[in-house]
């Protein structure tokens, strides 16, 4: 039987003045094309719905042509809004910097997060993407990531990016204070964590690990 992923985009567009930003479009890519390769059925989602624009500096002349044809998915999204928890096994957020700007305070992403964990489904981030685990708390108001093993974007890279004084908070560093048992690897090695059915990536270089471990779940 087919399995249905929901994959939630960010809308946000600039970082700061003449700073572009969006998703990370092989943290998108990456992950929607190993999930239709197994026959998987992908939704996208946002807060806005529409379209989600893509970081130009994820993209470069020696991106492969598979990831850019992906971009075309991120043109019509739904809206958060329209979507409900029912017929989906896995919630995938992927990350760029937007990610931070319009995940964390999304009620509606909070809901939907609450209502695949707690209804045995499959919650997967990586890189900034768990910023939308930052608001989601449990039906008994705990934080989703408390006391779990996680992992994400850390302070040590978000450093190297020099884009950290432009940020609403640093990821890691929210995270921990969220009492999550947060499990980082050096900067820019592949590195993801499995806790239950929260599975969890660094940055770029952890999408496939990430999408792999959703996929080894699923099966």
């Amino acid at each position: 039987m087919s399995k249905n992923i929901l994959m939630v985009v960010t809308n946000y567009t600039e970082i700061k003045e003449g700073k572009p930003t969006g998703i990370w479009l092989s943290e998108f890519a990456e992950a929607y094309i190993e999930f239709t390769k197994k026959d998987y059925e992908v939704t996208v989602a946002s807060p806005l719905g529409g379209k989600s624009t893509v970081d130009p500096s994820s993209i470069d002349e020696n991106t492969p042509l598979e990831i850019l044809d992906t971009v075309k998915y991120l043109q019509d999204t739904l809206k958060l809004d329209d979507v409900s928890h029912e017929r989906f096994d896995a919630i995938f957020l992927p990350g760029g910097h937007g990610t931070m700007f319009d995940l964390p305070d999304n009620q509606k992403l909070h809901e939907l997060l609450r209502d695949f964990y707690e209804g045995n489904k499959i919650v997967a981030a990586v890189c900034h993407g768990p910023a939308g685990l930052i608001g989601a708390t449990l039906s008994n108001g705990q934080p989703l990531v408390a006391g779990k093993r996680v992992n994400a974007f850390t302070d040590r890279e978000e450093a190297d990016t020099g884009l950290g004084q432009f940020l609403p908070f640093l990821l890691e560093s929210k995270i921990r204070d969220l009492g999550a048992v947060f499990v980082a690897a050096p900067n820019w090695s592949t590195h993801h964590e499995v806790d239950g059915n929260l599975i969890t990536g660094q940055n770029p270089q952890s999408t496939l690990a990430v999408t792999k471990a959703v996929i080894e779940k699923l099966s």
